[in-house]
């Protein structure tokens, strides 16, 4: 049986089960840059997520959602964020009636450490 070495775009998803592969299998032992086998453990990373990229697209979490979430796991209410951007902004923001502005980024981010881009 002979193996095709040949690197080319990956159409299926058969194609990219095979490349993944190949690409684990450098995890263990990743190749001496500047080698041939170090240029293709680069090739097929570009590859793998190209096709991830194209088939399996993350989309941005909603900020609305990314701050529930965050007073949630915080323990803050609505009363809270308006005492840190004003009552009828918070409302109006968890309503989503209004975007955050980067004024009201910047204070969440300071007052509960939430990074700045998952507000944005």
């Amino acid at each position: 049986m002979t193996i095709d070495t040949r690197l080319r775009p990956l159409r299926t998803d058969a194609d990219f089960e095979t490349a993944l592969a190949e690409y684990e299998h450098y995890f263990g032992r990743e190749p001496e840059p500047g080698t041939e086998e170090a240029d293709r453990f680069e090739l097929l990373g570009v590859l793998l997520a190209r096709y991830e990229e194209e088939h399996y697209p993350i989309e941005p979490e909603d900020p609305v959602d990314a701050l529930t979430h965050v007073m949630e796991t915080k323990g803050k209410s609505q009363a809270d964020l308006a005492a840190l951007i004003g009552a009828p902004r918070a409302s109006e923001i968890l309503a989503r009636k209004r975007r955050l502005s980067l004024d009201h980024v910047r204070k969440i981010r300071a007052e509960w450490g939430v990074p700045a881009d998952v507000l944005i």
